[in-house]
């Protein structure tokens, strides 16, 4: 699948998946930013794309930021009709600040199939197995 990019930092590295098979590709910081613990901050990636129509674009986590330094992405959906720039939305769990550089990874992007909903009111749901079972319902 081609995907259409502008970049709006040439400075950065145009996202491409890093081994055959991989759903993410790395999304680069635009700007020096500090996150302080606790803070939450729209990270500017540099780039607006154009995701073909029935698709759209996940930001999330990279999985090393995560671990290691507890930061997550917040939000994340990127539709198929936004042609802004993207930014990641990065919470810092921890209990220190962590600061990106321009360059920096700091989230990846994984594109996935959409499909158009509608909903049907209805009076009553079919039963199920599980029924209103909520949190915990499958056990430890």
């Amino acid at each position: 699948m081609k995907i259409k990019i502008k970049k709006l930092n040439q400075e950065l590295p145009t996202p491409f998946q890093a081994y055959r098979g991989d759903a993410g590709m790395d999304v680069y910081a635009s700007a020096h930013t500090v996150l302080n613990p606790g803070d939450c901050v729209a990270i500017p990636l540099g780039l607006a794309v154009e995701i073909p129509e029935g698709y759209y674009a996940y930001i999330t986590d990279k999985s090393g930021l995560s671990i290691k330094h507890k930061l997550r992405t917040m939000g994340g959906v990127i539709d198929s009709n936004y042609r802004g720039e993207i930014h990641a939305g990065i919470i810092n769990l921890s209990d220190t600040p962590y600061i990106f550089e321009v360059g920096d990874k700091v989230a990846q992007m994984i594109i996935q199939k959409t499909e158009t909903i509608s909903f049907e009111e209805v009076e009553t749901l079919s039963t199920s197995d599980r029924g209103e079972k909520r949190f915990g319902s499958s056990g430890k």
